[in-house]
């Protein structure tokens, strides 16, 4: 227990390893105040007209499909419609109907209005009780939020990886390390203690994440524990390997950052690429952030196949855990 004891302690004093504690929590925070507000929610439609060049009749149409502002000159109005920060739609007259010029970077339902505008105005009194409205789109929209939320899900079981990593690293850089070779307690001890530590932090960051983020029923929420335990375990331990072969903090930032790409981007890439059921999407398995992705999104949606994504990260726990006690062993003989 006094390992464990002096562990944490020093694990206090290292801001990084606090940061990576709290960093998915507050990205979770976000993302739950994110959910009142519609991914996909667009105020009403903005036509910008310049003074005296559409008639009354066309400016009040117009009105009736969004809000109109007036601008003295063309040259105004021009650079209201290019300002990168509007959606406004140009509005002029050409000949006996209107013409509509847009900056080019619009939103695609912005750009469809710009383009339609004239041929329903052409079309007269069959569109004169026309309005339009925009509809947010659910599907996209819980894609987004499920596709942010397992992200910051992934990171925060990944902590465990940067928690191990960087404290072993600046035990190294404080002459910590060269203590601990002289402590009475074996390698073997120091490894569990290093794997508990960072398995420790990485749960409770992934379930205090989970729970400002994500709204799940008893057993689901229950699985997610059990998936967060098995994928920061693993991530522990791939933390200790960085932390061991890193000489420096720069180096060991770099390292992190590179196998945190791997760890994230790749399960995504190859969930929404390779077909459930195919040798690839099989072979990503070997992977183990795959499965832990592949879970996290599960439980989000139906809880189908989470058995067989804990099994999978449990295999992967084994093999990992009998390496790193093999290799300690070895070296100490």
């Amino acid at each position: 227990m006094k390992g464990l004891y002096y562990q944490l302690k020093n694990i206090r004093r290292d801001k990084m390893c606090v940061l990576s504690f709290l960093l998915p929590v507050i990205v979770g925070l976000g993302i739950n105040l994110l959910s009142d507000v519609s991914f996909y929610w667009f105020e009403e439609t903005l036509f910008g007209v310049v003074e005296n060049d559409l008639p009354e009749e066309t400016v009040q149409w117009i009105e009736k499909n969004g809000v109109v502002k007036v601008y003295k000159h063309m040259e105004d109005l021009e650079k209201a419609v290019k300002d990168p920060t509007t959606q406004m739609i140009g509005v002029r007259r050409e000949g006996h109907g209107i013409k509509t010029f847009l900056a080019g970077d619009e939103f695609q339902i912005y750009e469809g209005i710009g383009n339609r505008l004239p041929s329903f105005y052409a079309m007269g009194d069959v569109m004169n009780d026309a309005t339009i409205e925009i509809y947010s789109n659910e599907g996209e929209e819980m894609f987004l939020k499920s596709l942010l939320v397992a992200m910051t899900m992934l990171t925060a079981m990944f902590m465990g990886c940067t928690f191990n990593a960087m404290n072993i690293i600046s035990e190294k850089e404080e002459g910590t390390a060269l203590v601990n070779k002289i402590v009475p307690t074996t390698e073997k001890m120091y490894v569990l203690q290093k794997i508990f530590l960072g398995l420790v932090g990485g749960v409770l960051s992934s379930v205090v994440t989970a729970i400002v983020c994500i709204n799940l029923g008893g057993q689901q929420f229950l699985a997610l524990i059990v998936l967060s335990v098995l994928s920061s375990f693993i991530a522990a331990l791939i933390g200790m390997y960085i932390g061991a072969f890193s000489n420096g903090i720069m180096m060991g930032i770099v390292s992190i950052k590179f196998v945190m790409i791997i760890f994230i981007a790749l399960p995504i890439l190859f969930y929404y690429m390779l077909p459930v059921g195919s040798v690839g999407r099989r072979l990503s398995y070997l992977l183990p952030s795959s499965s832990a992705f592949y879970g996290i999104m599960s439980l989000m949606q139906n809880g189908e196949n989470i058995g067989v994504y804990l099994l999978i990260l449990f295999m992967h726990c084994v093999v990992w855990f009998w390496i790193t006690i093999n290799r300690k062993t070895k070296d100490s003989d």
